[in-house]
């Protein structure tokens, strides 16, 4: 007994040193060299079949065989019968509909089309790492329900590319309207002190009484 037991632990070190020789052995990841526009779902693009009620395809599998890093850009080729929301709160993914959304961790891109059944190429880029979500909320989530929904994982890579690593604008203030221009103030200037007396007014109105009282004094005499 003690000599399988023996046989059974020899066997299994044996196993341990091949299995850490091959990881050592491992190819390293290719080191990334540029930025990447990935056509989600490949050459199906993003489309969902309202006869069968399914999505194009597997788009959690289309996936798994990406690799995605800050920069790139996920390239939604499309119509306007679906949506692109993209979105880094699990539980508005899991829902399938923007109802919980909070600020700033949820956007929906329409690739400028507004008319139904039209043609669109929607692209997002990936400018925060770790986990993103992308869904279609079109049909009142039902296309998502039934597919039309994966999730990424964003590696730094080169990191964000210049083009896309800008401050946010400052805020819109709205300019004031008519109702509430104001004149603009009025600065008055104080005259210099002359000998106790202010402005030259005041002066000329001293001396001409003072002239007065010299006339009366000599008509006297």
């Amino acid at each position: 007994m003690a000599t399988l037991t023996m046989a059974n632990l020899t066997v299994m070190i044996a196993l341990l040193i091949a299995a850490a020789t091959a990881a050592s052995n491992a190819p390293a990841p290719a080191p990334v060299t540029g930025y990447t526009n990935h056509t989600v779902g490949g050459p199906v693009g993003w489309f969902f079949n309202s006869t069968t009620n399914t999505s194009a395809t597997n788009y959690s599998a289309w996936a798994a065989t990406q690799t995605f890093n800050l920069g790139d850009y996920l390239i939604f080729i499309s119509i306007s019968n679906t949506t692109v929301i993209q979105t880094y709160n699990e539980t508005v993914y899991r829902n399938c509909t923007m109802d919980e959304a909070e600020d700033g961790d949820t956007y929906q891109y329409d690739g400028g089309q507004n008319q139904f059944e039209k043609s669109l190429t929607v692209t997002v880029p990936l400018t925060i790492a770790g986990t993103n979500y992308y869904f279609s909320d079109a049909d009142d989530g039902a296309q998502c329900q039934s597919g039309m929904a994966f999730e990424i994982q964003v590696n730094h890579g080169l990191g964000l590319p210049p083009y896309l690593n800008q401050p946010p604008p400052p805020p819109y203030i709205e300019p004031p309207g008519p109702d509430s221009a104001q004149s603009p103030p009025i600065t008055i200037l104080n005259s210099p002190a002359n000998s106790g007396f202010r402005g030259g007014a005041s002066l000329t109105g001293v001396l001409c009484v003072s002239f007065f009282i010299l006339f009366e004094l000599l008509s006297v005499f």
